[in-house]
């Protein structure tokens, strides 16, 4: 007899990390908790959702979720992860279920949106996600990994720093250098603590000639996530350099990846690497929408504009500022409105002068670090 979905009892915890390793992490020599130590935890047990049948754990997901403070508003995002089933009882919705108690979840904890990292877009479509912000990445590569490709460009070198690739790093420390974010999930000491155990998470620091940390980089995390960096803070031209080092001692390709507002990394990326890569962050779905868009008024009424307007009217959303108004048939299209990649400067249709003013702001800019994603 199936039960569920439904959150864990306390005491069915191992057999809810003994079913995601089965599934998830088979031939693996540590368990998939490990990788994913905030979410997948006894602490998080109230936000998994598990479909058993006699007794016996068949379909998993869990909602971690995260507050993300940007120079526009503060967020509460949840994110959605871990999502699978057991084979044998696949084509049964049972993952849907799970899903939709996530999501369930995530409105009785006050969370804005939700988003996942899938590539799965139909499916996930049919719950009102959508592909919506920005990752660029950057590849870099000398020569000796690539003989073919001309021109390489090679890094330049600082003397003055000092490198160092070990996980013996203080968390403090990190918490510093990572507090100097714009945008960032809140975290504390003991979330580095944590994260800094993951298997394969590889820190790299760069050290000033007064031993201090003013940059750092993380590359992998579990299986997933080898050879690139999904998470770094320090200056630009401190980062670049460390960067490189990681490329040097691993000797192979290394991928940088960045959100769309790091525009000055972004800038000394530019001309280190052949080519940027633009991407999706990730399927974002709208929780309080009405909630998200008061927000955003508020956040441009801030910046002097006073006669904003994002509402919703029945299905249909509207935005615009005075009696200068349009129309967005689907809520997928405001998902890619507010964070992108749907940016305001580019609709044609609507006027230059609420084109230019509402590009202050938008798109939101978002991003979820590595060892915050699920």
């Amino acid at each position: 007899m199936q039960q569920g979905p439904r959150s864990p009892q306390s005491h069915e915890f191992n057999q809810v990390v003994d079913f995601l390793n089965t599934q998830l992490r088979e031939n693996h020599q540590w368990p998939i908790a490990s990788e994913y130590p905030t979410a997948l935890s006894a602490n998080n047990i109230h936000n998994m959702s598990i479909i058993t049948e006699d007794e016996k754990i068949v379909s998993h997901a869990v909602l971690k979720t995260l507050i993300i403070k940007t120079p526009i508003a503060i967020f509460k995002v949840g994110a959605i992860g871990s999502v699978v089933t057991d084979p044998v009882h696949r084509q049964k919705g049972l993952s849907r279920k799970n899903i939709a108690h996530c999501l369930q979840l995530a409105e009785e904890q006050d969370c804005d949106f939700v988003i996942l990292w899938t590539d799965q877009f139909d499916f996930y479509r049919k719950f009102g996600f959508e592909l919506a912000g920005y990752e660029l990445s950057y590849v870099l590569e000398n020569a000796s990994v690539n003989h073919k490709k001309l021109n390489t460009i090679t890094p330049t070198t600082n003397d003055s720093l000092k490198f160092m690739a070990s996980n013996q790093v203080s968390p403090e420390a990190l918490l510093k250098l990572y507090a100097q974010h714009t945008v960032q999930p809140l975290r504390t000491i003991d979330d580095f603590r944590q994260f800094l155990k993951i298997p394969n998470s590889n820190l790299y620091t760069a050290w000033n000639s007064t031993n201090q940390l003013v940059a750092y980089a993380v590359e992998g995390k579990g299986i997933d996530l080898i050879n690139y960096v999904h998470e770094w803070a320090g200056k630009s031209e401190a980062l670049v350099e460390l960067f490189w080092f990681i490329q040097n001692q691993k000797q192979q390709p290394l991928t940088i990846m960045t959100p769309y507002h790091s525009f000055n990394l972004r800038q000394h990326l530019a001309t280190q690497t052949q080519f940027e890569h633009k991407g999706f962050l990730g399927m974002i779905k709208l929780i309080k929408t009405e909630q998200i868009l008061t927000k955003v008024k508020k956040a441009f009424r801030a910046e002097g504009v006073e006669h904003i307007v994002f509402e919703k009217q029945n299905s249909h959303y509207i935005f615009g500022i005075g009696s200068d108004l349009y129309t967005l048939e689907n809520e997928s299209d405001l998902v890619q409105l507010l964070f992108g990649p749907l940016e305001i400067k580019n609709l044609s249709f609507v006027s230059d002068n609420t084109r230019q003013i509402m590009a202050q702001l938008l798109p939101l800019p978002l991003w979820i670090w590595g060892w915050d994603s699920i």
